[in-house]
Formats: structure tokens, sequence, C-alpha cells
């Protein structure tokens, strides 16, 4: 089979704070090193050789973290490869603008669109899924997602229905592929579980694959106004000017709701490998070394008659907790955050009532 030219789009905008006070506005989420020397954004890079050569993966990012992240990228993307919306507009406009980069580049490509702040450790089985996906989309046609098999009822994800396994000609050996029934909302508590017992449910992960010229074609059908983004974003001279005059004109809205459960053929592999998407300081502290009180640190902690604390520091000094217990503690060099377990998801409230400048 003639190889097949592939791009992958990174999409590195969100804001994250749930992870403050080591996020900020301009230092979100995938940004952050919080598993090892990488940010999240260079392991959504690196994961991508053998699959993408480099020059064929773009970043898009917004212009309030766009120093950020050339700075963290350095030399191994050309300083081209990265791209600042000017405007918060979701994820379909941002999309729109990377189909129209690569079909400025190959409007017969097959392209990859991938969030930059999720944790998958299996790299060889999400290259192995990922060139299964590739080939499905440019054989059928269609668009492909890819899901994420559910390991508990979980209320806080989207969720992908499969139908029936799809006819697919010509694919490699061990690629399943699913017809998408419909997509649907985060579930209350029951019905993700009704989803789980069911048993033909993926997690939404937000990773599509699909040739330029088919999602070209169903924007064209659903999404004219992106459609002719996409053809202005192709044809322009000046990218920058471009993007200044139009993408703040652009409607706010997902991808999921502006195509993907519109679309004439949407397909679905299930991962084969496991996915995170790091949602809060109780999800990294999975990955953190725990002690016998099912304490977890990125550091050396001292502790008497405390259980199940997550302490995460980067300000190189002692931490010490006494008789406390389902704590977040969270240090850096200008803040310090301490939050009951339980409050997790209640982080992102408090960031409005700091000073603007910890923000």
């Amino acid at each position: 089979m003639t190889p097949i030219n592939t791009y992958a789009v990174i999409l590195a905008g969100g804001s994250g704070r749930r992870f403050w006070p080591l996020s900020r506005d301009t230092r979100p989420k995938q940004l952050l090193k919080l598993f090892g020397e990488d940010t999240l954004l260079q392991h959504a890079l690196k994961r991508l050789d053998g699959l993408v050569p480099r020059e064929n993966v773009l970043i898009l990012t917004n212009r309030e973290q766009e120093a950020e992240v050339r700075a963290i990228m350095g030399d191994a993307l050309p300083a081209e490869n990265i791209l600042a919306e000017p405007a918060k507009r979701d994820t379909a406009p941002a999309i729109a603008l990377g189909i129209g980069w690569v079909a400025a580049r190959d409007v017969n490509a097959v392209m990859m669109v991938l969030p930059a702040d999720q944790l998958i450790r299996d790299e060889d089985a999400f290259r192995t899924c990922m060139a299964g996906a590739v080939e499905a989309a440019f054989k059928s046609q269609a668009l492909v997602t890819i899901g994420i098999k559910p390991t508990w009822a979980c209320p806080s994800y989207g969720y992908v229905e499969r139908g029936r396994r799809a006819q697919v000609s010509g694919l490699s050996e061990g690629t399943v592929i699913y017809e998408v029934q419909r997509f649907r909302e985060k579930p209350n508590p029951d019905l993700a579980e009704t989803f789980l017992r069911q048993g033909n449910f993926s997690w939404n992960a937000g990773m599509f694959i699909w040739s330029v010229s088919a999602v070209i074609a169903e924007l064209s059908q659903h999404r004219p106004e992106l459609a002719k983004f996409v053809a202005e974003v192709r044809q322009t001279r000046d990218l920058k000017a471009t993007l200044d005059a139009q993408f703040s004109t652009l409607p706010q809205i997902s991808i999921d709701y502006a195509l993907m459960e519109k679309a004439k053929r949407v397909l679905n592999i299930e991962a084969s490998f496991d996915w995170d998407d790091v949602g809060s300081w109780i999800s990294v502290a999975k990955y953190l070394p725990a002690d016998a009180n099912a304490n977890t640190a990125n550091q050396e902690l001292t502790q008497i008659d405390s259980h199940g604390n997550i302490v995460f520091s980067t300000a190189g000094q002692n931490i010490s907790l006494l008789g406390v217990q389902d704590l977040i503690v969270v240090q850096t060099a200008d803040a310090l955050l301490v939050a009951n377990k339980h409050s997790a998801d209640a982080i992102k409230k408090i960031v409005d009532m700091v000073p603007p400048e910890l923000h």
C-alpha cells in the first residue's frame, strides 16, 4: 500500500485551573511537569514519534500561552508549526484552523487531532492503535474516533455509543472498528452505571482521525462557515492577518456539537492503551509514590499520624504533616494551597478570589 501522508494537530490551549497554584493562566495543565521531567505537551509530542514526522505536527495554543509553549518546545518543532488562536472559540474553530493548515500542505493527507493534556504511558500500544485508525480513516473516508474502555461508571466524561462492527476492507489484522450510533452527553451516575453494564459505550477521549478531504466535505454540509474558514486558511499568504480578522467571528462551539454528532459516517476504535485525562490533583496522586498511610507526595514527606493526603511541591522546602487526613497540599514559590480532597473540584473557584498576579 502507498504510504499515507499523516499529520497531527495537538490542541494545547486549555486553562486547567484545577491544578492551581501550580497551574496559572499562562501555564495550564498541559505545560506542567506533573510526571517526571517532561510536560504533558512534551509527552504528547514524543508519543507521535514513529507515527508522524515532526514537520507534520502542528501545536495549537492561544496568544496568552504562546510564549510559554514556544519556550517549552524549543527546537523540537519548526517555529511555524506552533499557532496561537487570537480568541477563545472552543474546539471546532481550533480544529478548523488545524484542518486548513494541513490542507494547505496536502489535501489528500490523513490527520489526527489529539489533546495535549492526557496521560498515556503505553506509547507502543498508542502508536499501534493510531496507526490502525489512520489506515481506517484513509480506506473508509469516514471520521474516526478513539474511545476509552470504561473502568468505572464515570459521570464526568462524555460517552460514545457503539453499534455494529464496521465493514472496512483491507484493514491490517488487529484493527477492530465499529459504527458509532451516537454521542452521549455526560450522564448522571445512574445512567453511567447503565452504560458500564451494557458494554458498548466508550469514554469520549477527544481524539479524532480523518482524511482532510472527508472532513472538509462534512464541514461543507453541516458547518459551512467553518468550511469557508478552512478554505481561507488554506489559501492565505498571511495566516496571522487571516486569524486576526476572522477567528473571533467564528461560533464558539465544540467539535462534537458542530460536526461529530451530525456527520454521515463516524467510526470508533476502542483503545488498547491506558489513558487518564488527569482532571484533578486526585488523578495525579495515583501516579505519585505512596507511604504506608496512603499519603502521596512528589518529594520526601515528614508525617505523624496522617493519612490519605496528597502533597506536591516545587518550592524545595520540607513539608511536614501532623494528625491530618484527606488534605491536598500544593506549594509553589509564591502560593500555598491547603484543601480537603473532597473539595478538589472547587479549587478553580478559589482562583477567582486570590490576587490577579496569582491567576
